[in-house]
């Protein structure tokens, strides 16, 4: 079902944008330098062809013909460009340095000779004389060698505009180069047709952490895999065409970009980096504008628009205000009414695995239902006060989990689980939750957006949890987490800022073991309280006070400090702690005032 969803959007880009896909039997390389020929095969003139983005130069990207998938001592050449190993015969060692790499360059020379023996073209001519007289010890002469040691480099004959690799007749060459004599003929599983089965598919590169060269989502390679006789490919017959088509197509997502946000990073237009897991994802319609749109706002609900970014154009801006829509909880038919329910629409997350990738999670649904999956999301997460001004992304809740809030920090497959819960809005994993909680007892840090998490992830495990401050909430670990709240405002106001409060000594334990810290808590209030009113903080303290007392009146009298809190219970501790936080910090400013104004007062009557 992969293989034939990728195969369906390689059919609608080629269809639709022919110069946006590779035609069969080629492929997007980046290409950074071109060599010009002269009829006679000497070198006329070296091109820089790299591109300006912010203030490196970049490859361009071209299309060429498909590379080989290269193994052994000595990997097969690419037509009619290559690295400057291949063509000039010439690599770098680890310290940067011009060293020879002949069998490369005689490889090079070896499978053109082969090719183009009978090629009756002027540019292909040349080639061959430049491949037969080429000496590597003239390389250091060529300008840019430094710059062009190492690169992807393509053909061109002085005077003319097109590539080696574009005239037409190594354009024919080539078409024949790709039918394969003694391929197997069979069934193939994506299209049904039957044709010559692709004995190995072509890599996929740009999944994140996984090898520069790429790696084979689909490959056989033990010796189980030749228990019924059959070798590599043959094992699922898929035919030449649909693997390239596949491929290309995949490898068109993990690639294509749309621009460059502030920093100077791409930002891809079918792609998202969500933990480990690479996401590409892209729509299945006849009208490619209307899918390209759906994509478009596909990749803003994943990582939605902020409103400090650069890029203020109108589609920018009507993307964020969809986005905003549908967070605030509007139908997906009043945000987007231009866009249709029922398009077909696929998200695929990979992750690598060794010299292979693995499918980390597959959805197969409409955009409508994908709207709707990430709208009760957000519902989930809805807090007051609001953490936020624009719906976080799936990326900024994953990093809460990770030490020092890095995403290499971030569990393996964690990614991928969260990604399935939104998708099928089925309940979060435990180790979201439990990573939260973990984080908090570490660094002390209870914000809105670790709060919201732990709310989202107590309602789908069907616990009642208040959006915002709850008084009558009856919950034991939402009472505690208020009363740690006001204590910990005690504290601050007895004693001002410390260098550790007790949140910071006692978060972990008061979340988890209630009744061996907080009845040493309350003793300490006493003080705390006390302290505030001989600094003038009367008014600070009696609110304080009444916070605390109205807090235990709810708790259970029984027990009113556990030994020991579930799960959910400390989950609901620090929902509890964050919106009492928020309400004590709002009434501070209220009780300041009295404090001031009783201090004027009281100075006024001495005078």
């Amino acid at each position: 079902m992969i293989l034939q969803a990728l195969k369906g959007y390689y059919d609608r880009l080629s269809a639709a944008s022919p110069d946006e896909i590779a035609p069969y039997g080629f492929s997007e390389q980046k290409i950074s330098f071109e060599v010009v020929l002269r009829p006679d095969g000497t070198i006329a003139d070296i091109n820089d062809l790299r591109v300006q983005q912010g203030k490196k130069l970049v490859p361009r990207v071209l299309q060429v013909p498909m590379p080989p998938k290269r193994s052994g001592r000595t990997p097969p050449p690419a037509f009619l460009w290559d690295k400057t190993a291949y063509i000039f015969g010439v690599d770098s060692d680890d310290a940067g340095a011009l060293v020879e790499n002949i069998p490369y360059g005689t490889e090079f020379r070896r499978y053109h000779e082969e090719l183009l023996k009978n090629a009756e073209d002027i540019g292909l001519s040349a080639f061959l004389t430049f491949l037969r007289s080429w000496q590597r010890a003239g390389y250091p002469a060529l300008r840019n060698y430094q710059e062009m040691l190492g690169t992807n480099v393509v053909f061109r004959l002085d005077g003319e505009r097109c590539y080696l690799h574009q005239r037409k007749v190594a354009l024919t060459i080539w078409s024949a180069a790709l039918c394969i004599e003694d391929a197997e003929l069979s069934d193939c599983l994506v299209t049904g047709l039957s044709g010559p089965v692709a004995r190995l598919h072509p890599s996929i590169k740009g999944v994140q952490g996984g090898q520069p060269a790429g790696a084979s989502i689909v490959s056989f390679q033990l010796d189980a895999s030749k228990s019924y006789g059959k070798e590599q490919g043959a094992n699922a017959p898929v035919s030449e065409a649909a693997t390239f088509a596949y491929t290309t197509a995949l490898n068109s997502m993990l690639s294509r970009t749309s621009g460059r946000d502030a920093r100077d990073r791409p930002i891809y237009k079918n792609r998202v980096q969500i933990g480990d897991a690479t996401t590409v994802f892209w729509a299945e319609s006849d009208n490619a504008s209307e899918a390209s749109t759906s994509e478009d706002l596909m990749a803003a609900l994943f990582n939605p628009p902020g409103e400090s970014q650069d890029d203020d154009s109108s589609a920018t801006t009507k993307l964020r205000n969809i986005v905003k829509a549908m967070a605030d909880g509007r139908p997906i038919e009043q945000a987007a009414p231009d866009l249709a329910k029922d398009t077909r629409f696929y998200v695929l997350g990979l992750s690598p695995n060794a010299a292979r990738i693995s499918v980390r999670f597959w959805h197969d649904t409409t955009f409508g239902d994908l709207a709707s999956a990430f709208q009760q999301h957000w519902a989930d997460l809805r807090i007051e006060p609001v953490p936020w001004r624009t719906a976080p992304a799936i990326w900024q809740l994953l990093v809460e989990t990770a030490a020092l809030r890095k995403s290499s920090n971030v569990q393996p497959r964690l990614a991928g689980e969260v990604m399935r819960s939104i998708l099928t809005n089925r309940p979060y994993p435990r180790t979201l939750w439990t990573g939260i909680i973990t984080r908090i007892r570490a660094d002390g840090t209870i914000n809105g957006l670790r709060a919201a998490v732990i709310k989202a992830c107590l309602i789908r495990e069907g616990e009642s949890v208040p959006m915002s401050l709850d008084r009558n909430n009856a919950s034991q670990g939402y009472r505690l987490g208020r009363l740690f709240a006001v204590l910990e405002a005690a504290q601050f106001a007895g004693l001002g800022k410390l260098n550790a409060n007790i949140r910071d000594k006692y978060i972990s334990s008061a979340s988890a073991t209630p009744g061996r810290v907080f009845p040493l808590l309350l003793r300490g209030s006493e003080n705390h309280l006390s302290s505030a009113r001989k600094k003038g903080k009367g008014g600070r303290a009696y609110r304080l006070e009444l916070e605390r007392l109205e807090i235990a009146g709810g708790i259970d009298a029984s027990v009113p400090f556990p030994t020991m809190l579930s799960l959910a219970d400390q989950g609901l501790f620090f929902v509890g702690y964050y919106h009492q936080q928020a309400e004590l910090k709002i009434a501070r400013q209220k009780d300041e005032t009295i404090d001031a104004e009783a201090e004027l007062n009281s100075t006024d009557t001495t005078e």
